[in-house]
């Protein structure tokens, strides 16, 4: 067979790779006009991504494949091979229908499917195609998901109120200049400390009674944030799949100290999201002064999303 047929043969399979379970079914944005909710991104995404790379049906990340479960990946963004996805891989397994949706069935090829033969990509063929890396992440879907796509928030869900609240304060700058000095900071007890962390209190405890925050307590310093969500403790745990009014921390340096803390607000495209942030601005990230919407990239840094618990 030569190289450049590899793509007409049925798939060879192998006994299916042991994981906890199916972490969800998987929609892309049009399949709301059929009636299903469309994904929230999720690291089960971008597990399919790595395998679906591996078969020679999605390109190599640039730095790091995306969370977006997008109508390209489901259906294919042009007739290249390469760029099938999920359909495309689909249609060599004989997977019918092939619409690019993720069910059981697409998930058992997943983890039992091998790179072909005359394959020229990242893995070797023969091998699984479903590396240890996508298997991770597969586990830790099934940690956030177990089984099925979470409940959106309703619209009177407190984090929704504390990101209306911060979007309410896109302007307000510290006084004088350079002094840390805010209403944030002297409602919350510091004033003249950094605030991000403060504003983000500051948001929540206006907006309602969070379990989570706490005026003169909770929470002032930013890897406390982090470090209480890893361990689940104050109503505060990690989430891959953020929504709007979350926490979203910043480690700028990659040393393990998260230097920075806003409100996420939504998604724009890829991994590039908009949050709400205090004490920023476009020339110091960390203590800037302003309460701004920025721009960011949760490849660009390390980067923890943190879901604060409803009342």
């Amino acid at each position: 067979m030569s190289s450049t047929e590899w793509w007409t043969q049925p798939y060879k399979g192998a006994p299916m790779i042991a994981l906890p379970g199916f972490p969800r079914p998987l929609y892309p944005p049009d399949a709301k006009a059929q009636g299903r909710t469309p994904s929230v991104n999720g690291p089960d995404v971008e597990a399919y991504k790595r395998v679906c790379w591996r078969l020679g049906r999605w390109p190599g990340p640039a730095s790091g494949f995306d969370r977006a479960f997008s109508n390209a990946f489901s259906h294919g963004k042009s007739g290249n091979v390469v760029d099938t996805g999920v359909a495309g891989v689909q249609r060599q397994a004989k997977i019918t229908p092939d619409s690019g949706w993720i069910g059981t069935s697409t998930f058992n090829l997943m983890r039992s499917v091998l790179i072909p033969q005359g394959l020229k990509g990242p893995g070797v063929p023969g091998d699984y195609a479903m590396d240890a890396y996508a298997q991770s992440l597969l586990v830790d879907a099934w940690e956030m998901f177990g089984g099925k796509e979470p409940a959106p928030p309703p619209a009177t869900a407190l984090r929704t109120q504390a990101l209306q609240k911060a979007t309410s304060q896109i302007g307000v700058k510290e006084s004088p200049p350079n002094s840390n000095r805010t209403k944030y900071g002297q409602w919350y007890g510091m004033d003249g400390s950094p605030w991000c962390a403060m504003f983000a209190t500051w948001c929540y405890e206006q907006s309602g009674d969070s379990p989570s925050f706490l005026k003169g307590k909770n929470y002032a310093y930013v890897p406390y944030i982090v470090s209480d969500a890893r361990a689940k403790r104050n109503g505060l745990i990690v989430t891959g799949s953020p929504v709007g009014g979350d926490l979203v921390c910043y480690d700028w340096h990659g040393d393990g100290t998260f230097d920075h803390v806003g409100l996420f607000e939504k998604w724009t495209s890829g991994a590039g999201f908009n949050a709400i942030e205090g004490n920023t601005s476009t020339s110091n990230d960390s203590d800037g002064g302003e309460v701004m919407r920025r721009q960011r990239n949760a490849q660009q840094q390390s980067t923890v999303f943190v879901r604060v618990a409803e009342p």
